[in-house]
């Protein structure tokens, strides 16, 4: 059997991104959980948190560029 090999391109999927944001949010809900036994608020940071993660690690992940630049090429055209 050959193994499958991962693309590089599979490391950036949206799955990726999604299980991030996930284990930031129950990091981030745990924490208030155990300061304040709120539910509510629980659920509002922990919300907060996964959406501000999802959207920071998909604009980082769209400045990082794809293949790398020919020497013998400029850059700009």
């Amino acid at each position: 059997m050959a193994k499958k090999t991962r693309k590089k391109a599979d490391a950036r999927s949206a799955r990726t991104y999604i299980s991030l944001s996930f284990v930031a949010a129950i990091f981030v809900g745990v924490i208030i959980w155990g300061n304040s036994r709120d539910l509510e608020r629980t659920a509002i940071w922990a919300g907060l948190s996964f959406i501000v993660v999802l959207v920071t690690v998909a604009t980082l992940a769209l400045s990082v560029k794809d293949e790398p630049a020919d020497e013998g090429k400029p850059r700009l055209k």
